[in-house]
């Protein structure tokens, strides 16, 4: 059987940029086949009315051991390394000094509860505190890190995470998706909107199964979200049940942003935060002014996102300034117009933000990253143990799944 290229990459977002950075150091011949028509999957810099905002990801988390960081710095990008301003509530609005302080309290307390006395069903809302006054802004912290409730976050997987975080947090001043999207190797030969129907495995590689026919390739590596691998999406070879069952125990978090345009005399100071209503669970989050543009970023997750999924990017708008005018005052109203939105769960493509493991299934990431049959491998951020949720988590699993791919290549050269 004559082969195209020795590595074929299905999805085109840092993962699998990842792994064609690693292959083509290695002087491994590889194809990226991407489904929709731009680079970078769930990152995403979009430009609009002369501004450059990241729809997706937006914080190079870990930012001092990021591979993120270094591939901008080695690339000559700016690094804002000014901290971000999460947890300080802009002029105390609708959040006084000890409402503040005590909804840290219920925090730490939880989170203490979670590492020394882990509830048996390993689910994250066991652990809270019955009746807690602060229950609600503990599920909008939940909502915003995993896409999620409590009920249904695994307390063992939201642990490896923090625990392996550094709560360093940087950002890319020209836009993380847009550092992402060109950070492919120029030697990795791309297909742009080229969804893959199916993968089959022959003796010496893979079949890929695309618009344009079918690829051959020594090997394939898969860096599809969990809820492409777990639908019917792409057909897969048999024997890969365990795989697809892994991914639906790793499903997509509900998280989108959207962004206001600040226009004329506004109240709105640069570089601040305001958690709309610290007692909703539905609240958004709303960073005002990043890098002084004139925008608002206003970040759903969890409930918040379930209902812009379900109602629409109106709705959203609408919810987003209702919650600004009752903090900032009735005035605030004429300096906002809707700009722009993301709408990952309605992306057939990617299908939602990031994964977070159920309960009792933290260990199904490493049944969903081993490789099958030393010709097809498995990256994507959900198949990092505690990097999981991020878009170094997705890179650093393309490499790990490319220099999988090339040893198994290199012992079927032996």
């Amino acid at each position: 059987m004559s082969t195209d290229f020795d590595v074929a990459i299905i999805g085109g977002g840092a993962a699998g940029i990842g792994a064609a950075r690693e292959l083509a150091a290695s002087g491994r011949s590889a194809l990226l086949l991407e489904a929709s028509s731009r680079l970078g999957g769930r990152a995403w810099t979009y430009e609009i009315a002369g501004q450059r905002l990241d729809l997706g990801c937006g914080w190079l988390h870990s930012g001092d051991r990021n591979s993120w960081t270094r591939i901008a710095e080695e690339a000559g990008r700016v690094v804002d390394r000014r901290p971000p301003k999460w947890g300080v509530q802009y002029r105390h609005l609708g959040f006084s000094p000890d409402e503040q302080k005590a909804a840290r309290g219920a925090f730490a307390a939880w989170m203490e509860r979670l590492a020394v006395n882990p509830p048996p069903s390993d689910c994250a809302a066991d652990a809270l505190a019955p009746g807690g006054e602060w229950n609600g802004y503990l599920q909008a912290i939940s909502g915003f890190i995993s896409g999620a409730r409590l009920e249904r976050i695994s307390a063992a997987d939201y642990l490896a995470y923090d625990e392996a975080s550094t709560d360093v947090n940087l950002r890319a001043a020209d836009g993380y998706g847009d550092l992402i999207a060109s950070s492919l190797p120029i030697r990795t030969v791309l297909r742009l909107a080229a969804p893959v129907a199916g993968i089959e495995l022959e003796p010496q590689g893979a079949a890929v199964e695309t618009p344009g026919g079918t690829v051959r390739a020594r090997a394939a590596i898969m860096t599809v979200s969990t809820a492409v691998l777990a639908s019917d999406a792409i057909k897969l070879p048999s024997g890969l049940d365990a795989w697809r069952e892994a991914a639906s125990v790793l499903p997509l978090g509900r998280n989108e942003k959207l962004f206001l345009e600040i226009v004329g005399q506004s109240p709105f100071a640069p570089e601040t935060h305001e958690l709309g209503n610290p007692r909703n669970p539905r609240t958004a989050a709303y960073y005002i002014r990043p890098f002084g543009r004139p925008v608002i970023e206003c970040f759903f997750g969890g409930e918040g996102a379930e209902m812009i999924e379900k109602e629409g990017p109106a709705a959203g708008f609408n919810y987003a300034i209702g919650q600004l005018v009752a903090l900032f005052g009735s005035e605030a109203r004429r300096s906002l117009r809707p700009l722009t939105a993301s709408s990952w769960s309605r992306s057939t493509r990617i299908g939602g933000a990031y994964s977070y493991a159920l309960p009792g299934h933290a260990a199904a990431r490493r049944r969903l990253a081993r490789p099958f049959e030393d010709r097809l491998f498995f990256a994507g951020e959900a198949t990092n143990g505690h990097d999981f949720s991020t878009a170094h988590g997705a890179h650093d699993s393309g490499v790990r799944a490319a220099q999988e791919a090339l040893a198994a290549l290199q012992s079927r050269s032996d």
